[in-house]
C-alpha cells in the first residue's frame, strides 16, 4: 500500500483541496493518507477528518515540520511512501505515476518528484519575472525540490529518514540521491502557488538562502549544491534574450535575500520559519 504523509501547520484554508485531489478516482485500498497536525491552532485537524475513514489525523503539539514527517513515519502502514506538502494540488493519478519507478527494481530510482506548475496569473509583474527566471534553471527542471512532493522507496526512505532536521528538507532530500537514482516524473503534476507579491516572494528567499547555508554548514567543503551560478543565467541570457529584464529581477531578489538573510546566518538561528500566506489564497 502506498502512504502519503502530509504534515500540516494551520492549514485549513488549503488542506481540503489537497485531500479531495487525493481522494478522489482511488480505491478504498490504493493509498493510506496520514496528516500530522503539527502545532495547529486553527481547524486543519477537522477538515481533515471530515473527508472520512480514509484519511488519518495525527496531532503533535510541537509546530515542527521535521517532528511531524518523523510522526508521519511513525502512523504510516507501507511503501513507497509520498510526503506532500498541505499547500500543493497533488491528484490521485500524479500518485499513481510517482510510485510506478519505485515498485520496478529495474529502474534503479529511489525517489521520485513530479513535473510543476506555477500558476502566476493574480501575481505582481516582479514575482511573474522572477519565476519566468526560476523555472528555467538547470537545478529546478532536475531536482526533486521546490515540488512540494517527492515519493521515495523503501531503500529511498531509509536515505533521507538518516538526515539531521533541515529547513530545506526538501533540498536536502533531492541531494541525497544520485541523478541516476532520482527522477521528475512528467506524467505526474503538481500545483505550486507562488507568492503574490514582492514582499512575500522575498520571505520564500529569505528563508531559502538561510536553510541552503545551513546545509551547506552541514554537508561541509565539497557537499552538492544547487545554488544558481553565473555560467546558468549566461547561458540562459543566450537562448532566450529577451529575458533579461526578467534576469535583472532575479538577481536583484538573490542579492536581497542574502543580505537579509545574513543576520539569521551569523546567529545561527536556523529555526524562524518566514511563511508565506499569499500562496494559501484561493
Amino acid at each position: 500500500m502506498t502512504s502519503i504523509v502530509i504534515p500540516a501547520h494551520n492549514e485549513a484554508r488549503v488542506i481540503g483541496r489537497l485531500l479531495e485531489a487525493l481522494l478522489a478516482d482511488s480505491g478504498e485500498d490504493d493509498t493510506d493518507i496520514v496528516v500530522v497536525c503539527n502545532g495547529c491552532t486553527d481547524g486543519t485537524a477537522e477538515i481533515a477528518a471530515g473527508h472520512g475513514p480514509r484519511v488519518r489525523v495525527v496531532e503533535i503539539p510541537v509546530p515542527s515540520k521535521h517532528a511531524a514527517l518523523r510522526a508521519g513515519d511513525d502512523h504510516a502502514l507501507g511503501f513507497p511512501r509520498l510526503y506532500v506538502d498541505a499547500d500543493v494540488v497533488l491528484t490521485s493519478a500524479g500518485v499513481r505515476a510517482l510510485t510506478g519507478p519505485l515498485t520496478d527494481d529495474a529502474s534503479g530510482v529511489l525517489a521520485t518528484a513530479p513535473a510543476r506548475r506555477v500558476p502566476l496569473r493574480g501575481c505582481a509583474w516582479r514575482v511573474r519575472a522572477y519565476y519566468r527566471v526560476w523555472q528555467r534553471l538547470p537545478a529546478v527542471r532536475e531536482g526533486l525540490f521546490g515540488r512540494g512532493v517527492i515519493a521515495v522507496s523503501k531503500e529511498g526512505h531509509a536515505r533521507i529518514a538518516a538526515l539531521p532536521p533541515l529547513m530545506a528538507d526538501d533540498l536536502a532530500a533531492s541531494l541525497a540521491f544520485t541523478p541516476r537514482e532520482r527522477r521528475v516524473v512528467d506524467a505526474a503534476e503538481v500545483v505550486v502557488r507562488p507568492p503574490r507579491t514582492w514582499r512575500d516572494l522575498m520571505r520564500r528567499r529569505v528563508r531559502a538562502a538561510v536553510s541552503t547555508t545551513q546545509l551547506e554548514q552541514r554537508q561541509g567543503p565539497g557537499g552538492a549544491s544547487a545554488r544558481t551560478g553565473v555560467a546558468d543565467l549566461t547561458a540562459l541570457l543566450r537562448r532566450e534574450p529577451e529575458l533579461l529584464p526578467c534576469v535583472a529581477v532575479f538577481l536583484a531578489a538573490a542579492f536581497l535575500a542574502r543580505r537579509r538573510a545574513a543576520k539569521a546566518v551569523r546567529e545561527q538561528d536556523f529555526g524562524t520559519w518566514l511563511r508565506d500566506d499569499s500562496s494559501r489564497q484561493d
